[in-house]
């Protein structure tokens, strides 16, 4: 009876990360969703926050729209949202007065801040136990993925609902 060719480790490795990817992006999505129902906020809403916090100061509601993957008229939505909240304001652009900014609000900021400060020890401990070298392949590997994500986003959003190859 001939002997069955044992399958390449390269097939078992992609079925694993195949498997492993779609838990990790779940347990990330149910994470961001406990995290944002403890905020009494939407997910997207709590990643705006996130993303709006990154920046160097106050955006247009289009800016919002570009960091987020949202349609214009959502982002606005978003910002309506996270206004009535709190956590943002709306200013008129000193420069431009036909410009319109959002602002965090810095008090709501702390807030939102210290609770990603309860949560980040588990975190620092998870990256704590990689060497540099592993850590370095996992800033280029989320770098990468927030790159490909975007382009994704994008596909999806021009109505290429499988998301084509990037």
């Amino acid at each position: 009876m001939p002997q069955k060719s044992p399958v390449p480790r390269r097939s078992v490795l992609l079925a694993e990360l195949a498997v492993t990817s779609r838990r990790y992006m779940a347990s990330y999505a149910l994470f961001n969703q406990a995290v944002a129902d403890h905020l009494r906020l939407h997910p997207t809403d709590l990643q705006c926050l996130n993303l709006l916090g990154l920046e160097a100061g106050p955006v247009t509601t289009g800016r919002v729209a570009e960091l987020t993957g949202l349609t214009t008229g959502s982002a606005t939505r978003l910002v309506d949202r996270l206004e009535r909240a709190g956590y943002v304001t709306r200013t008129r652009d000193t420069a431009d007065r036909r410009r319109v900014l959002v602002a965090t609000v810095p008090e709501r900021m702390a807030e939102f801040g210290a609770v990603w400060e309860r949560l980040n020890s588990g975190w620092a401990a998870l990256f704590e136990a990689y060497g540099d070298d592993e850590v370095d392949f996992l800033i280029t590997h989320m770098r990468r993925t927030v790159e490909l994500s975007a382009v994704q986003i994008e596909k999806l959003r021009d109505g290429d609902a499988d998301g084509g190859d990037a």
